[in-house]
């Protein structure tokens, strides 16, 4: 028996996971899977520029529209949301909000990670979130930490999602995932964060054209159109390399 797949997404802002894992969730959802998104900020201060210029927003006005939209988009794509609230532009890491992430990946036990990639000079959000899943998970590994009710996380495997200018960030993807069945799903989903971000609809549905035809390069089906990149943090362990 096959044992079911628990994805967990750690998300700097509302929206992120949807525009760079969308097709990952959904096609994990899809599947079976259990998947989770764990997002630390609604990207109210940073990302929501749009919603600003509406009148009378307010720092409430533009968390809620950000909280609705990114629930609609979880839904859509088939996982389960929670919010952290730790406030962007710029994200801290707290005591609080490491212990909160070891506590969650303790009581989810993910299969596979998935977050922002190691560098983004662009945005420090992105970089510091990555940063802090390395050390969650780290510190949910290990056996003497004071609350023994959850056991220690295994070798569960990180991987980064594409950035916004992956050139400049040093992603450099090993992983082309097939998302041609989902896509459909995923530009729903994206049209839900469009209010604030509407101009990346367009940019992330390019994105997965042109990775679907890297991945038709390195060996996929023709029948695959649509496709996201990853890059993995840990080596794969294999009894064979053929």
């Amino acid at each position: 028996m096959v044992a079911t797949a628990r994805l967990v997404v750690v998300s700097a802002h509302a929206a992120d996971f949807v525009w760079r894992s969308g097709g990952a969730i959904a096609r994990c959802a899809a599947d079976g899977g259990e998947v989770t998104v764990l997002c630390l900020t609604f990207g109210e201060r940073g990302e929501s520029a749009a919603l600003w210029k509406s009148e009378g927003a307010t720092l409430e006005s533009v968390k809620a529209a950000r909280e609705d939209g990114s629930r609609t988009a979880a839904e859509t794509l088939g996982a389960r949301i929670e919010f952290f609230d730790a406030g962007d532009y710029p994200l801290r890491e707290t005591p609080e909000l490491l212990d909160a992430l070891v506590a969650r990946f303790r009581a989810l036990r993910p299969t596979l990670l998935l977050t922002h990639s190691a560098r983004d000079p662009y945005n420090l959000d992105h970089a510091l979130t990555h940063e802090m899943v390395l050390r969650a998970r780290m510190v949910a590994q290990a056996d003497g930490l004071p609350d023994r009710s959850t056991p220690p996380l295994g070798a569960t495997q990180v991987m980064a999602f594409e950035p916004h200018q992956p050139e400049q960030c040093g992603f450099v993807p090993d992983n082309l995932l097939d998302i041609t069945p989902v896509m459909d799903r995923k530009r729903i989903a994206m049209k839900a964060m469009d209010g604030a971000q509407g101009h990346l609809v367009d940019y992330y549905a390019e994105l997965a054209v042109r990775r679907g035809v890297q991945a038709r390069r390195n060996g996929a089906p023709s029948s695959v159109t649509h496709a996201e990149a990853f890059q993995q943090v840990f080596p794969t362990v294999a009894d064979r390399l053929w």
